[in-house]
C-alpha cells in the first residue's frame, strides 16, 4: 500500500490524486484498499500516478514484485558482501545505493536497521565519521529484540533463556541500539 503512504506523506487525498493523474477515482480507491494490485494496472496508469506522486514507477511496484528474503539469508548476504568487498567499498556501495533508506521506506525495518548497524559498526572499526543522512533512523528500535536463529534453537533445546542472556552480553552495540542481537559479523565462510 505504498500509494497510501505517499498520499499521507504529501497530505493528498485520493480524489486529488485521481484528478491530477487523470485516473478514475475508483481505480485509486481500489489500489489503496488492496482490491486491485498495482502491478496489474496498465503501465500508463502507473506512470501517471508516479509522476503526480513525484516518485518512481519502480517504488510503486516494489511492494508487489519484490520478494523479501528470510532475514537470516539477508544477514548472511550482508556479511558476505562486507567480506568480499572490504569495509570501505561496502560502505561506499551501501551509501551510494541508499539501501538503508530504501529498505526503511518499504517498511523493511529489520533489514534497514541491520544494514545501518553494520555501516555504523564498520565505520567505528575504521575510525570513519558516521554518515549524517541516517541520523533520523539511529534512534529507531524494533519493538521486540531479534536474536540469531541459533540462539532461539539453543533456548528451545536447553529449556532456558541462558543463550539469550549470553547473546545480549556479547552483542555489538551498534546492533543492540536497534534491538538486534548480533555478536559476530566477520566470521563468514
Amino acid at each position: 500500500m505504498i500509494v497510501n503512504e505517499i498520499l499521507e506523506q504529501k497530505n493528498m487525498t485520493k480524489y486529488k490524486l485521481a484528478k491530477l493523474a487523470n485516473v478514475p477515482q475508483t481505480t485509486i480507491i481500489d489500489i489503496c484498499s488492496g482490491k486491485t494490485k498495482i502491478d496489474k494496472c496498465a503501465a500508463g496508469t502507473i506512470y501517471k500516478l508516479a509522476k503526480v506522486l513525484e516518485t518512481s514507477m519502480e517504488l510503486l511496484l516494489s511492494a508487489e514484485v519484490e520478494e523479501r528474503p528470510a532475514f537470516e539469508i539477508f544477514k548472511s548476504n550482508v556479511c558476505h558482501r562486507v567480506k568480499e568487498m572490504g569495509d570501505l567499498n561496502f560502505i561506499f556501495s551501501v551509501l551510494q545505493k541508499d539501501d538503508v533508506r530504501k529498505f526503511y521506506d518499504k517498511r523493511w525495518y529489520l533489514e534497514s536497521l541491520y544494514l545501518l548497524a553494520m555501516l555504523d559498526f564498520i565505520s567505528r572499526e575504521n575510525n570513519i565519521p558516521l554518515c549524517k543522512k541516517y541520523n533520523d533512523l539511529r534512534n529507531a528500535r524494533l519493538q521486540e529484540t531479534v536474536y540469531p536463529t541459533g540462539v532461539y534453537v539453543m533456548c528451545m533445546a536447553s529449556g532456558n533463556e541462558q543463550a539469550k542472556n549470553e547473546g545480549l552480553a556479547n552483542a555489538i552495540p551498534e546492533f543492540l541500539r536497534h534491538n538486534i542481537v548480533e555478536s559476530e559479523v566477520r566470521n563468514v565462510c
